[in-house]
């Protein structure tokens, strides 16, 4: 049986990831600090022989007894409402955290995957964005703490790969949606259902007219499996390329909640991507993949979700 070590596994991706991983007979290592992760997202997996979680920081020396065969690093904070309160963490996992794991995957001479972001692009000025757009990002600007964190975990992954000869994988994740994401979290999706079935104003920043491209998390998930397991090893995008504005997705929400909603128009923050949406050319000629789930269907499946964990909706209001 192979063995996967999964970090930042209590969290939105790095939970449905042990889940896939356990559905193809990995023996899975989750670990996870819990700053941002939650136990609730792994408990149906605790009695699981196959899983094993580890309450830990990466930024710490990591040791795993045995033998590894995978590594997948998703520890970090991902919402802007983290990164902002805990930035020197988020440089850390970044750095710290993603040296500590390249140094066990050196060890282990296990294949690791980094996750990477379409936030290397800053507010790009190419559209849609390849990987070889090197990006417009402002390094002391609020989200710097973020976007650099990333931009040196894939120089770092690079490094490791020509120095040492190490098998690495970075993939550039866009914006994902499914269950388990955290409602207030900072991002559009779980902000917008938060307030549309709490029957609150949708608050939008800017005018609405900037654009996202949302990915449904059973494809993103199939996409890093297939990126794993693949024999290419510069950056590849994984995201969907419809890309809706921000306006037009809060009134899809609104509608798909029969919510009484109104949009509330507010500043947009500093640095703030106008547009994202990935070139996904490398994915379906390297990986044959590409999204298969619409956004209304995805979306469906999501409130869905919301709906009947409608106590997560009331804990984060009153919290």
């Amino acid at each position: 049986m192979k063995k996967i070590l999964i970090t930042g596994a209590a969290g939105f991706l790095g939970s449905h990831l042990c889940d896939r991983f356990l559905s193809e007979d990995f023996h899975v290592i989750g670990m996870d600090n819990l700053v941002t992760g939650s136990l609730r997202n792994m408990e149906h997996m605790m009695e699981n022989p196959k899983f094993d979680f580890y309450h830990y920081d990466v930024t710490k020396f990591v040791h795993v007894p045995g033998e590894l065969d995978y590594i997948l690093h998703f520890a970090s904070p991902a919402s802007p409402i983290d990164y902002l309160k805990i930035p020197i963490q988020t440089l850390k996992v970044g750095s710290l955290g993603t040296h500590n794991l390249l140094g066990l995957a050196r060890v282990k001479k296990a294949r690791i995957l980094v996750a990477s972001t379409s936030e290397v692009y800053g507010d790009p000025q190419e559209h849609p964005q390849t990987e070889e757009y090197w990006g417009n990002v402002n390094p002391v600007g609020p989200r710097g703490v973020y976007d650099e964190a990333k931009r040196f975990q894939e120089a770092m992954a690079m490094a490791y790969h020509n120095y040492h000869g190490l098998e690495t994988r970075i993939v550039r994740i866009f914006n994902t949606y499914g269950s388990r994401m955290r409602l207030q979290d900072g991002r559009a999706l779980p902000t917008f259902f938060t307030q549309a079935l709490q029957g609150e104003d949708i608050s939008i920043f800017g005018n609405g007219e900037q654009t996202r491209s949302f990915c449904f998390v059973d494809d993103l998930v199939d996409g890093i499996y297939r990126s794993l397991m693949c024999d290419y090893h510069l950056p590849i995008n994984l995201g969907n390329p419809d890309e809706v504005s921000i306006k037009d997705f809060a009134n899809e929400i609104i509608a798909l909640c029969g919510s009484s909603s109104k949009l509330h128009f507010g500043e947009l923050p500093e640095n703030d991507p106008l547009q994202r949406r990935p070139d996904i050319s490398k994915a379906k000629e390297i990986l044959g993949w590409e999204p298969k789930v619409s956004r209304e269907e995805g979306l469906k499946i999501t409130y869905a979700y919301f709906k009947n964990h409608r106590d997560l909706v009331n804990v984060t209001t009153n919290s």
